[in-house]
């Protein structure tokens, strides 16, 4: 039986016979292109050759692309796991022709490999031809038609149509029909029952699609007509795990190498067994199989899970796995973090740059783990203290719990029903439902199609070497609208703009047609096409331009980027080379780099740091600038690479002492190390596990730092009249006001035992329950606390209220003996968040103490009096 990694070599063989340029995979994360959160197709790297934005070095390509489909319109998550084809990150294998061959090309090698190098049997393969559409005025697929009925029997021929065979990338942008290859992996005895033809596109577990030919032939304008593109591509992706199944013969994706290794794994740690079946315990098996990969291999591709954006997609996944083994696995610590070396290794070879920073990746993932962990304990606390009425557990808190504090909805469903407590869904489902919308309303983004203004023209980037240039002409322009507010999109053939990317933030400045001065607010990078953002649309389209960048802001910019290269440096040679960038921005007024390490940087370290950079900057460097060498010179120099780059062919390099630093960069740079003229640093912090973040600045920004440091230190000298050791006079003052604090306190004692003997004298039994409720005017809440739980060990059954006023603040605590929480069901927390109405505030805590903050101390006698209200008799 072939292994997976002998079915994926053999693509890749299989089409370089055929003279396609074998590429490596893009990153899992996409950058410059705002459409996409993640390459969730194999032709997502591809997208300027079909859009005409750039030219192929070869017009046929073939590669294996890492792809993470689980938001937007590809949002499988909540099936992955639950059945056996579904997955978050796959592999996608695919061969693309740029305006080369087309059809009859495509089908009859998707049909050779198949049945001749994998020998799949071809009665049990199926294909699909687009069936045309009248609506839309699309033909049927003749050719594609003509070219299967030369290898297949008709009956193994299924007409789909627009739904099912054919292909948009989104709601704009390159399209066409598509004529898929489906396998029917049932039993002989159910294909005896039911044809497979029958079952196709049918959702069938065993009947699936393999590979997906798609042909390009027209672009979606934002109006939604279609129009024909000039040149005509083949994109074709054919899902790897599923290939392997048929070639495997097995029934499930899982049951594949491709995830067997990984399941043993678990099996391993757990103790439990996998039983290939459709248990909670089986399905948790299989989701940790699954999503282990898409968090490893998306962290190293620079993607940190977070709370927004692409992070909180990767948060969400490994959430999912972790509440999945806690609930049925019983597992109770980190698993995920364990299973990143077995899938490193598996990929060594593949996808290299998990096995190279599997260190890395496993402390981020083990301690988002810890931390989520955390979360689902404190989340059971939460439901144990919840106020239930009536048996029905409110949607608006199930949501709450979900939403704010990231307790899963479906463990909160399992605690009720364990409880007999109703859960109200659609409550829940009315408060997701607003949420939805309110993200959909800031997401909201409608693009214009672009207006050409002269076709079929590049545009060349002229800003390492000229901040201005005459007689630029505009090629197109379009206008978006999001937020409610108009961006203008601009293209020029050449420009001195540069967009943003590699952390360094895009250009400003201005365009000047004839007499009329528009300005560029901002410059991005659409793939690979440079997009000025600009004030409004130019009156004289046709009219030359002359475009240019604010030179004193792009000078700054500059230095600051050539300070992260030198910093770069610096950390290596301080703390260890296994220091990598994980990030940065590059501003004008300062900038900030991430990177690798698993501990604070200490203060003698930062110093020896920023000694080093400085020291770089007065040995004036000159800047060493490789504009376009190959991948393989870059590497031979020693060039630093980072991870989660998409880099071509050709790269440039920068260098500031061969010896020092070079690394591979496409931004703006310093002419040489002195203009940056000082370096300092003024933040460094922890961003996430084995990531910290250090913030600097250059330049004037630098040394206008440090002069408001030293007015900051020549006025607090002014305080004293001995200022010479200025240090010990602050120490002594430090010690003095502790010394105070101290004495406070005690006084503070003091005087609470004096008043817990009058407190205790002026105690009422209500209902069989010692009650206590004063005002304490003057008193800390620490020293208050402390009271009320010296005077419940004293005198047994009690609760406790006390009112603290300071100024207009006041503060209502409560403290109930644990005993009565019981024999009166009698809860703090709940009780406080009614008492707090009479002083306008809020409050909660647990069942034996809360307290409640607002600022209405004259309500305190009504909450003393509203106190008997709680007791029952």
């Amino acid at each position: 039986m072939m292994t997976s990694n002998e079915i994926r070599q053999k693509f890749l063989d299989f089409f370089a016979s055929k003279n396609h340029k074998i590429v490596p995979s893009a990153p899992i994360v996409v950058k410059n292109d705002p459409t996409l959160m993640f390459t969730n197709a194999g032709m997502n790297q591809f997208k300027d050759y079909f859009l005409g934005n750039a030219k192929p070095d070869h017009p046929r390509i073939a590669d294996t692309q890492k792809c993470l489909r689980v938001s937007g319109k590809h949002n499988d998550l909540e099936e992955v796991g639950v059945d056996t084809y579904h997955h978050t990150m796959f592999e996608m294998l695919g061969n693309w022709s740029i305006g080369d061959y087309f059809k009859a090309e495509a089908i009859a090698w998707s049909w050779e490999l198949l049945t001749e190098v994998y020998k799949l049997d071809k009665s049990r393969l199926y294909v699909t031809v687009f069936e045309g559409d009248e609506a839309e005025n699309l033909p049927p697929s003749r050719i594609a038609l003509k070219e299967w009925r030369k290898l297949v029997p008709e009956d193994h021929i299924v007409f789909g149509n627009k739904k099912d065979n054919f292909w948009e990338m989104g709601d704009t942008g390159p399209c066409g029909p598509c004529s898929e290859i489906h396998i029917d992996l049932r039993p002989d005895e159910e294909r005896a029952l039911i044809p497979g033809k029958d079952l196709v596109n049918k959702d069938h577990p065993q009947v699936i699609e393999i590979w997906n030919n798609v042909f390009i032939q027209y672009n979606r304008k934002a109006d939604g007509t279609l129009e024909p593109l000039p040149a005509m591509h083949v994109d074709t992706g054919m899902g790897f795990e599923r290939l392997v199944r048929a070639i495997q013969g097995k029934s499930s994706n899982y049951d594949t190498d491709v995830f067997t290794g990984t399941i043993r794994e678990v099996e391993r740690i757990t103790g439990k067994t996998y039983n290939f079946g459709d248990s909670k315990q089986d399905i948790a098996f299989r989701v940790l199989a699954d999503h282990i990969r898409a968090v490893a291999f998306t962290i190293a591709d620079g993607q940190l899970p977070s709370n927004n954006g692409a992070g909180y997609v990767i948060r969400r996944i490994l959430r999912r796995a972790v509440r999945y083994y806690y609930s049925y696995l019983d597992y109770k610590q980190p698993l995920l973090t364990q299973l990143v070396d077995v899938i490193a290794k598996q990929f060594e070879y593949v996808f290299p740059e998990l096995y190279l920073q599997r260190t890395f990746v496993e402390r981020v993932i083990r301690e988002e783990e810890k931390n989520f962990l955390k979360t689902l304990e404190g989340g059971l606390r939460r439901i144990e203290d919840l106020e239930v009425k009536d048996g029905i557990l409110d949607g608006r808190v199930v949501f709450e719990l979900y939403d704010t504090y990231g307790f899963p909805v479906d463990l909160t469903r399992l605690i009720a029903a364990e409880k007999n407590w109703e859960v109200d869904e659609a409550g829940f489902q009315i408060a997701l439902q607003e949420q939805k919308e309110r993200s959909r309303a800031d997401a909201k983004r409608i693009t214009g199609d672009w207006i050409s203004i002269r076709k079929d023209q590049q545009t060349e980037f002229v800003g390492y070497d000229e901040l201005w240039v005459e007689n630029a002409k505009i090629i197109k322009y379009r206008i978006l609208k999001q937020k409610d507010q108009e961006v203008v999109q601009l293209v020029l053939d050449k420009t001195p703009f540069y967009p943003e990317g590699g952390g360094q933030v895009g250009d400003t400045g201005l365009l000047i047609l004839d007499d009329e001065v528009v300005k560029v607010l901002d410059t991005k990078k659409e793939n690979d096409l440079i997009v000025h953002i600009v004030d409004r649309v130019p009156e004289q389209l046709e009219e030359s331009v002359y475009a240019e960048v604010d030179a004193d802001k792009r000078k700054l910019t500059e230095n600051n980027h050539t300070a992260t290269h030198l910093l770069h440096a610096a950390l290596r040679q301080v703390l260890g080379t296994h220091v990598q960038q994980k990030g940065s921005l590059v501003k004008d007024d300062y900038l900030r780099f991430d990177f690798s390490h698993f501990q604070k940087v200490t203060d003698q370290e930062l110093a020896a740091i920023e000694q080093m950079v400085n020291q770089k900057i007065r040995e004036n460097i000159k800047l060493d600038e490789s504009r376009s060498i190959s991948m393989e010179e870059a590497k031979k120099a020693g060039a630093m690479m980072l991870f989660g780059e998409k880099y071509g062919e050709q790269v440039r390099m920068i260098t500031f002492d061969p010896s020092y630093s070079r690394e591979l960069c496409g931004g703006c740079h310093a002419k040489a190390t002195g203009q940056l003229g000082f370096f300092k640093i003024i933040s460094e912090s922890g961003i996430a596990a084995g990531v910290r973040r250090i913030e600097a600045l250059t330049a004037g920004k630098a040394e206008e730092y440090i002069n408001s440091h030293l007015n900051e230190l020549v006025a607090i000298r002014s305080f004293f009249k001995n200022n010479q050791n200025i240090v010990k006079n602050i120490h002594d003052l430090y010690e003095e006001n502790k010394g105070l604090k101290k004495e406070i306190e005690k006084l503070m004692a003091e005087k609470a035992g004096n008043i817990k003997e009058k407190l205790a004298k002026s105690a009422e039994t209500y209902h069989g329950v010692i009650l206590i409720k004063a005002a304490l005017n003057g008193m800390d809440a620490k020293t208050a606390k402390t009271l009320a739980y010296n005077l419940e060990q004293e005198m047994g059954d009690a609760v406790i209220l006390f009112g603290l006023k300071d100024g207009d603040k006041a503060q209502l605590m409560l403290t109930i003996s644990e005993s009565l929480t019981k024999s009166k069901n009698l809860h703090a927390g709940q009780i406080i968040r009614e008492l707090a109405k009479e002083i306008n505030g809020g409050g909660g805590g647990q069942a034996f103490f809360a307290s409640a903050g607002g600022d209405n101390p004259d309500g305190f006698d009504r909450a003393f009096e509203k106190i008997k209200d709680f007791i029952p008799s």
